[in-house]
């Protein structure tokens, strides 16, 4: 039927069907009514079937067709480990409820159509999903389990609730225990379950590695680098060449210092400082690696198909290959390097009153650790100030500036949100055998100063110089979400102004100093994290909330973000008066694919790096089984209380393992209450648990209170 013809008599039907006066018909009657012949009957019946596929009539079980009476939607299904799911629509601020009967064999990321369900009081919405529009996922990590004919797949996913059948002769020969990788070729249905072919055996779950492996794999983050990019890398030269000095701003007789972790090989930030009168001339010289990775080679097209570097618990995935990021783009000690230099002058109050952005050749003088550094300003241990006798008035001068310009940041209502991280000590097979915080010292938080300075004054000069550019940006947060956090610390005697206004930094920036040292200060401190949103790149400068920040980049990562490798294109085309309308035109249609996939990217690497880190703290526990210690209650919900401990693990006591009453969870204060004896359980409580069970497979941690 031509699709004019087919949209006509659609029209049509549905007119009909709308009607005051319409009766409920089966398409016997239907055909009757319109003076369909028996022989144009199944044009008829196909007609109905995409109005039903529409969503805009329905059929009842008697077989007789009328108007959807419900609301149709669409949007992706998300599915839970227990068995039910949620449809996100966009435009919608909560997720639809789909119970596992309603689901139609839906799988997490589907797209599909929801029939919302009558509306019950005091409840989230809820519906069914009545067609499955599109398929989000096509490929699957999961354990290979192998019966006598076939074999199936559990997905490493609990998201997706059903295993994968693998004919034999399909399974590439996998065993039982092996970590696979699986392409769906049949998504089943309600009572069908999914089928699939092994596409590759990533190794065997007893294998060190593997666990990791089988996530970078899930979140398909690229591992090998093509044969073509490595021999790019490999034509790269060891030293920098005179021809590559030429033209620079030779600053090789600077003072200049790198400050890494102690395992760090990817140096691309150098700093320098010297005092003039009453300013600071503060130096952050960043890798020029652009003059190395040349725009669209294979290089370039590799790197910003990977985004980022990705640091997991046992490896580092790199977004340039080693021979780049090891070597000649790496500012490693006594070495010629090119350098892309943002020179500032800084007064006594922390503002920038001049700067220069310039090409340059550097040589590092002193390759520096935060544990030394640490030692020199925070411990002022003898042995290490003797050992850099001469760099010590410098990293002094560092450490007052660098608490000049947090103040200034401070002032102006910057967020500072002060969570340790987490540090892992592996064994040789890659089982943690040390868990512990990780905290921010005066060392990294000086270069954590200078690199806020550098991206803040280069995006502040692009912005008014009105050239195409890729900002960090982070929007203003939802007033709906403050509010419900002013709802939340009311309870514990706290106050936000103006939440039904745009809300203003510097309030949650007050909010933060109130709780400071309180017993409730990580758990607010949490919850605002959770109320403000992502940040992300963007070709408009929008301004930072965080930072509060008129303008902000990312300069000074080049090696492992592309963004920044992409700005210092940008810079030193600038610099070197190439950037005419051609270029400007070129850099305008690009630039906002390349923000959109850099912020998705993001997004993946982080979500790696997150189930990474709760696979290992899972691995640990397994051998803490039994063992008790303190804690303090970090998130409740309607099946069970997080409990986190001070080495950053958290797990949850269950509902069901709390066996002195039943329990019931009060959303309004996020509490679980006992409804016979009456006893609470509130955010930031200490509590004491024993450790219950450990599964790295389901990345879950369980404990009973004792």
């Amino acid at each position: 039927m031509d699709m004019d013809l087919l949209q006509k008599r659609k029209e049509i039907v549905y007119q009909f069907i709308c009607d005051k006066t319409y009766v409920p018909m089966k398409i016997k009657e239907l055909a009757i009514v319109l003076q369909v012949t028996k022989e144009m009957r199944p044009e008829l019946e196909y007609v109905l079937d995409e109005l039903i596929a529409e969503g805009k009539i329905e059929i009842s079980k008697r077989g007789k067709y009328r108007k959807r009476k419900r609301k149709i939607f669409t949007g992706t299904f998300i599915g839970h480990p227990r068995g039910f799911g949620f449809v996100e629509i966009e435009g919608k601020e909560e997720d639809v409820f789909i119970s596992e009967d309603d689901m139609m064999g839906a799988l997490h990321k589907d797209e599909v159509q929801v029939e919302m369900l009558p509306e019950r009081t005091g409840k989230r919405p809820e519906g069914r999903i009545i067609k499955i529009l599109s398929h989000g996922i096509t490929e699957v990590v999961g354990t290979y389990q192998k019966n006598k004919n076939f074999g199936f797949v559990v997905p490493d996913n609990q998201r997706i609730g059903k295993d994968i059948f693998i004919p034999i002769e399909r399974s590439k020969g996998a065993v039982n225990g092996h970590k696979v990788l699986v392409e769906i070729t049949d998504y089943g249905g309600d009572r069908k379950k999914p089928e699939g072919k092994i596409k590759e055996i990533i190794g065997h779950i007893n294998d060190p590695g593997t666990d990791v492996l089988s996530i970078v794999y899930a979140q398909e983050i690229p591992l090998e680098f093509p044969e073509k990019v490595l021999r790019q890398a490999q034509r790269t030269p060891d030293e920098v060449s005179e021809a590559d000095r030429a033209f620079r701003t030779d600053l090789r007789d600077w003072t200049i210092v790198t400050i890494d972790g102690e395992d760090a090989k990817d140096l691309d930030d150098g700093i320098s400082l010297t005092r003039k009168g009453q300013l600071y001339q503060l130096g952050v010289h960043i890798a020029d690696v652009t003059n190395y990775v040349q725009e669209n080679s294979a290089l370039d097209r590799e790197a910003l198909k990977r985004g980022t570097s990705v640091y997991l618990a046992d490896r580092v995935i790199p977004m340039l290959p080693h021979k780049l990021s090891n070597g000649i783009c790496s500012l490693n000690e006594g070495k010629d390097r090119l350098a892309l230099s943002c020179l500032m002058d800084i007064d006594e109050k922390g503002n920038v009153v001049s700067h220069q952005i310039c090409e340059t050749v550097i040589r590092v003088t002193r390759r520096m650790t935060y544990t030394s550094v640490k030692k020199i300003l925070e411990d002022h241990d003898e042995q290490e100030i003797e050992k850099y006798r001469e760099l010590v008035p410098m990293f002094e001068e560092m450490e007052q500036l660098a608490t000049v310009l947090r103040k200034k940041r401070r002032k102006r209502g910057s967020i500072d949100f002060d969570f340790p991280e987490t540090k892992m000590i592996l064994n040789e097979k890659g089982v943690p055998v040390e868990i512990r915080p990780y905290e921010r010292n005066t060392a990294t938080k000086l270069i954590e100063d200078f690199m806020l300075i550098a991206n803040e004054t280069v995006a502040e000069d692009y912005f008014w110089q009105e050239i195409p550019f890729l900002y960090r940006t982070h929007d203003t947060p939802d007033p709906e979400k403050i509010q419900k956090l002013a709802a939340f610390i009311y309870n514990f005697g706290y106050s936000i102004k103006n939440t039904k206004e745009e809300i203003h930094p510097k309030e949650l920036q007050k909010l933060l100093a109130r709780i400071e040292d309180s017993p409730e200060e990580d758990l607010i401190s949490r919850l605002t994290l959770r109320s403000l949103k992502q940040a992300k790149y963007t070709v408009e400068c929008s301004g930072h909330f965080g930072l509060a920040a008129k303008y902000y980049c990312h300069f000074t990562s080049p090696i492992r973000r592309y963004p920044d490798l992409q700005i210092h294109r940008i810079i030193k085309e600038n610099l070197r008066g190439k950037l005419n309308a051609d270029r400007v035109n070129h850099y305008q249609s690009i630039l906002p694919a390349v923000a959109d996939q850099c912020s998705k990217l993001e997004r993946r690497a982080d979500e790696a790096e997150r189930e990474t880190e709760k696979m290992k703290k899972a691995q640990y526990m397994k051998s803490h089984l039994g063992e008790e210690y303190e804690g303090v209650i970090s998130g409740i919900t309607t099946w069970g209380i997080y409990v986190e401990l001070p080495n950053t693990i958290e797990g949850m006591v269950h509902v069901s393992n709390m066996w002195d009453d039943m329990y019931y969870y009060k959303e309004e204060t996020m509490e679980m209450i006992g409804s016979q004896f009456g006893k609470v359980y509130s955010l930031g409580q200490k509590v004491k648990i024993q450790v219950l069970r450990s599964d790295p497979e389901t990345r879950t941690i369980d404990f009973v209170f004792i």
